[in-house]
């Protein structure tokens, strides 16, 4: 059974011989190869060996053109500064003052340097690997992207101070953001994967007023282009996990924070949860042992479509010895299911 029909398998519900592995390595990738991040976020070339690399050494099963948030950020004129090995670093905001909308421009993916790079990395993991590892495309939320845009806490502010002028910039983030999943679809993406990360910090009420419908919106159109949906919100979602739900997505990623059994007892199987164990002190900081028990309890709780993942990145400098631990618990559990 190779990573593509498991991992179709187990979002069917049907019998795999082990849960798929779904963590999200971008720095460690990088790394691992000998890369410089720079290289990494800039270059498709680079980020598809990275992915290549970890998918075989860690038998991860998919490939995933994520790097950085400011893809469709730096394509609309956002200036990002990228360290020759750091993360990138914004220099200032885009929309500092409202008026500063009407100016912004849509630009098509294929035209934009850094989504085109994106595209390109699809492209090619799909002549690569496709058929036999799920590939994996990205774009950002609405809300997320606004705030990529704005500023957090500009952001934040406009929640309260001009709602209304909040949901014109997210309208034409979400539009922004379907041409870019749409375009990814067309070059070859299995799956699209949303990041809103600002999503956990607001209200319930607020997520479901300015991300919810706008995460649908995105979503809706993956699923039109045939691809599926993975929601990845960073931080506590515990208050939101069932509004999450209700964006369509095929998979929820659960950070860490998260209470997974807790949340596979408010949702069901549907949608298909991943996760969720602490990336930091779990597999940066733990031992093999730490891992194993980790990865059963959630698979245990889980249910039988559940995937596995820490809650979130995989953090640079993580002992290669825990990422096996993982892969070996999957299989030690597949077993079990099958005895």
């Amino acid at each position: 059974m190779n990573a593509y029909e498991r991992v179709m398998r187990r979002l069917a519900g049907g019998t795999v011989d082990r849960p798929p592995n779904f963590d999200i390595l971008m720095a460690f990738a990088a790394h691992h190869i000998g890369a410089r991040l720079r290289d990494y976020y800039l270059d498709y070339r680079v980020l598809c060996a990275a992915n290549f690399a970890v998918q075989e050494e860690f038998n991860l099963d998919i490939v995933q053109a994520i790097s950085d948030p400011y893809r469709e950020a730096v394509d609309l004129g956002l200036e990002v500064v990228f360290p020759d090995d750091g993360l990138p670093v914004k220099q200032r905001s885009l929309v500092e003052d409202p008026s500063d909308l009407a100016k912004l421009e849509p630009i098509k993916p294929s035209e934009g340097e850094r989504m085109s790079d994106r595209l390109q990395a699809v492209q090619w993991m799909r002549e690569n690997v496709g058929g036999e590892v799920p590939v994996m495309g990205w774009v950002e939320g609405a809300l997320a992207e606004a705030a990529d845009l704005r500023g957090d806490t500009p952001i934040m502010l406009d929640l309260y101070d001009r709602p209304e002028w909040l949901k014109e910039l997210l309208e034409f983030c979400t539009e922004v953001e379907i041409e870019f999943a749409k375009a990814q679809v067309e070059a070859g993406a299995d799956i699209i994967g949303l990041g809103d990360a600002i999503a956990s910090q607001v209200s319930p009420q607020m997520y479901e007023e300015f991300a919810l419908p706008y995460e649908k919106r995105i979503f809706d159109a993956v699923h039109e282009m045939g691809a599926l949906a993975r929601l990845h919100i960073c931080g506590d979602t515990s208050r939101i996990v069932e509004p999450m739900a209700r964006t369509g997505a095929d998979i929820i990623d659960l950070d860490w924070m998260v209470d997974f059994r807790a949340a596979v007892e408010t949702l069901g199987e549907t949608p298909v949860l991943c996760g969720n164990f602490n990336p930091v002190t779990v597999m940066h900081q733990g031992t093999p042992e730490d891992v194993r028990e980790a990865t059963l309890y959630c698979m245990t709780w889980g249910g039988p479509r559940a995937i596995s993942a820490a809650g979130c990145e995989i953090p640079d400098g993580t002992p290669p010895e825990n990422l096996h631990a993982q892969t070996e618990a999957l299989w030690e559990f597949g077993r079990g299911q099958a005895a």
